[in-house]
């Protein structure tokens, strides 16, 4: 017996990326990363645990995508990634406020322009996913339109 008819093929979704949805957590990825070293920079512990949490979340549901994870996982109510973006979009724009208010230190103004960045492109996730969302349609109907 081969080692090849016991193998099971992970079937990844290259047009994800490609699409408005992908580019825009990719973009979400690297502005957290961004401002997660920013505040590494400026030594600030309570700012580097907000962005680390948030990259990793946003890791994991970029994978979850890119992996088709959302179609074969059905136990999940997949509208979780819209009360993430919009829970996340608030949490950070509060937290970018703080940081450009209360700390004078650059790294921790840059790593809170940057967080505003983030803020405003999971707002704009939140939309596109809140758009998105219909009750009355199929499963497939509103992934197809999720992915364009």
């Amino acid at each position: 017996m081969s080692g090849s008819d016991n193998q099971k093929t992970v079937d990844v979704d290259a047009a994800f990326l490609k699409s408005r949805r992908g580019i825009v957590k990719v973009a979400e990825m690297g502005t957290l990363l961004v401002a997660f070293v920013c505040f590494a920079v400026a030594s600030t512990p309570k700012y580097l645990t907000a962005t680390s949490l948030e990259f990793l979340i946003t890791l994991l549901l970029l994978l979850l995508y890119l992996l088709k994870l959302n179609k074969r996982i059905t136990f999940l109510f997949w509208p979780i990634d819209v009360f993430n973006s919009v829970f996340a979009a608030i949490y950070l724009l509060v937290l970018s406020l703080m940081a450009l208010t209360s700390n004078p230190v650059t790294g921790a103004m840059v790593g809170g322009v940057v967080s505003l960045i983030s803020a405003g492109l999971l707002f704009v996730d939140s939309y596109t996913l809140f758009k998105n969302i219909t009750f009355n349609k199929s499963r497939n109907e509103t992934q197809n339109q999720s992915n364009e």
